[in-house]
């Protein structure tokens, strides 16, 4: 069983919510627990669980985001249930995160930018996850940079702490970066007040961490088990 989880995305500065990003989960023996490659995903399974899921959201927010690497943006099922998702979403914005994953590299950017505008067209943003590492470093990701809302800078994909003075290099970089070229960018993996304090020292205003708030399970119906949501 698959299920959608959701985390909370604030304003730091205004204390106001401004979105949910749903993050995909399979129930096992031992809890709820985040696919190994979300490309192990059965497309139908995805295209399935975000209808159900999008279809419950009547939150009064300004946007829900949702996961896909490079495979699953290649993938036409996938691709036209995120499109059904947004219309069902509507007057709310849904907001489609490129992720870097193992195996995405054989997609070129020309390959995905006509689909990316696609969404677009639909009235979505696009979003940059996980920028600075892997796939999603600036020498790769250069012509996407155009078409998006927002970038996301992750700390928890990287060993170092925070405090590391080379992890708030690569995040005072990318505040900068975003700045001049006018996009969103959000801290996830914030875990701590330390991390909290920081990231107000750097003036980075929107956050995402179990610092805010950890996943929860989105139930799609009454007799939906909830017993490891960690």
């Amino acid at each position: 069983m698959y299920r959608y989880f959701i985390q909370p995305q604030l304003n730091k500065y205004t204390n106001t919510l401004i979105g949910y990003e749903l993050l995909m989960k399979k129930k096992t023996p031992e809890g709820w627990r985040p696919p190994l490659h979300f490309s192990d995903i059965p497309s139908h399974i995805m295209a399935e669980v975000l209808i159900a899921t999008t279809k419950r959201l009547s939150l009064k927010i300004g946007s829900v985001s949702v996961n896909i690497n490079r495979t699953q943006l290649m993938n036409p099922e996938v691709r036209k249930d995120i499109i059904k998702s947004q219309l069902q979403l509507r007057p709310l914005k849904l907001v489609v995160e490129l992720t870097e994953e193992p195996g995405d590299e054989k997609w070129t950017n020309e390959e995905m930018i006509p689909l990316i505008k696609q969404f677009i067209d639909y009235g979505m943003d696009f979003s940059l996850d996980d920028v600075g590492t892997g796939e999603n470093k600036l020498e790769h990701i250069k012509p996407l940079i155009p078409m998006a809302s927002e970038v996301k800078f992750a700390l928890q994909n990287f060993k170092e702490k925070f405090r590391d003075p080379n992890i708030e290099d690569k995040v005072i970089f990318w505040r900068d970066y975003t700045n001049k070229n006018n996009l969103r960018l959000i801290l996830e993996g914030i875990e701590n007040p330390e991390d909290d304090q920081l990231a107000d020292t750097l003036q980075i205003d929107l956050r995402q961490g179990y610092f805010y708030g950890k996943p929860h399970l989105l139930k799609l119906k009454e007799d939906d088990d909830v017993f490891d949501q960690k």
